[in-house]
């Protein structure tokens, strides 16, 4: 018997018990998220915090902005010299996330700054002009 296909097994019967969810509610928990974001928002703007430790090449670091969605992608690596960690509490390595914005952001008005370990964010929220109405033309299908 497959040792593999017991584990299988075993999880669906828990996911049937717990719910789907219930293993992504662990994750945060376990393996925590880098970078570390914190966001604050007004009426108009958001401005972002995301931590980055050791960043020695900007390069090194993608920020992507789709409509409401912001996507940073990139490295942490702390150089040290040939020394054996004996406690690592800073999170290092690659690391891909997505984050979900409040409100759809201009892609016009955006700005990245990086100082001291973090990089600040600034984005500004995409208003559409009140009032103004697009007409639709109809067109008729039935055949003269």
């Amino acid at each position: 018997m497959d040792p593999f296909q017991n584990m299988i097994n075993w999880r669906q019967n828990m996911d049937r018990f717990f719910g789907e969810d219930f293993w992504g509610e662990f994750e945060g928990i376990l393996k925590p998220t880098i970078p570390q974001i914190n966001m604050y928002k007004s009426d108009n703007e958001l401005l972002l915090l995301v931590n980055v430790p050791g960043l020695e090449n900007l390069d090194d670091l993608d920020i992507f902005v789709d409509y409401s969605i912001l996507e940073i992608k990139g490295l942490i690596s702390l150089q040290t010299s040939q020394k054996q960690c004996i406690q690592e509490e800073i999170l290092q390595g690659t690391f891909e996330r997505k984050v979900e914005l409040p409100y759809p952001v201009r892609g016009d008005r955006m700005q990245a700054t990086y100082r001291n370990g973090i990089v600040v964010i600034q984005l500004h929220r995409m208003i559409q002009e009140e009032g103004k109405r697009n007409k639709i033309k109809i067109k008729s299908l039935d055949e003269k």
